[in-house]
């Protein structure tokens, strides 16, 4: 067991609800730029069986071991072909957005039904601690996970979204410039997210600014509630 703490880039306790959070966004994340690609007439994904909700399709296991021992990973990227599109660049967009606005919807849904158990009095009936702690535990992981990955996919980096969408938003004229720098900005992406000390910079904003969304949101339910 502590053999398995010191690996681990989480405590063991919190494993569970890592994991179920980490199913969830990456399915979803998947699974919408998939649809949007399939809607826009582009087969690849569904061929590929991606059109689904089915997590064994999305996930790949290297990602995932890597996610639990280095604290950052992925999922199988949807394969999208741009030339089956009627608006290549426009649809291409929609496509790349779709992926990182479903963690932002997962995130507002997992803080309305997290309120509501409060609000309503769900929360402070609930007796047994353990589970009273599992609950909070979820519900905080999964709404900070979510609004983070809603954030750190729209880096203009590639492999991240906010690449593809900086990709078809440029002007053709800018688009050789861009593609000459993209083989340096791999490397700066891996540098900004493993070097502790550039994590400052990167991944600890993020996660200050997914907490203040998710603040954001619970005082926006609560003030709909009338608390």
């Amino acid at each position: 067991m502590e053999f398995l703490n010191q690996l681990l880039r989480y405590p063991i306790e919190q494993l569970p609800f890592y994991l179920t959070t980490l199913v969830i966004a990456f399915t979803v994340h998947e699974f919408s730029h998939a649809y949007f690609a399939n809607k826009f007439g582009d087969p690849t994904a569904k061929m590929l069986g991606r059109v689904t909700l089915n997590p064994t399709v999305h996930f790949d296991l290297l990602g995932i071991i890597l996610l639990l021992i280095a604290g950052f990973g992925w999922a199988r990227p949807v394969p999208v072909n741009r030339a089956n599109f009627s608006k290549p660049r426009l649809m291409g967009v929609i496509v790349s957005v779709a992926g990182p606005l479903s963690n932002l919807v997962l995130g507002v849904l997992g803080t309305l039904i997290y309120v509501m158990l409060v609000q309503f009095g769900v929360i402070d009936a609930i007796t047994n601690d353990k589970l009273l702690e599992a609950i909070k535990m979820f519900f905080g992981l999964f709404t900070l996970m979510n609004f983070f990955l809603f954030l750190f996919n729209l880096i203009p980096l590639p492999p991240l979204d906010g690449y593809r969408i900086l990709e078809d938003l440029l002007p053709r004229s800018m688009l050789g410039s861009f593609k000459k720098f993209e083989q340096w900005s791999m490397f700066i992406f891996l540098l900004l997210i493993v070097v502790p000390p550039l994590q400052r910079y990167t991944i600890t904003p993020l996660y200050q600014a997914a907490r203040s969304m998710y603040l954001s949101f619970a005082r926006f339910f609560l003030v709909l509630f009338g608390a």
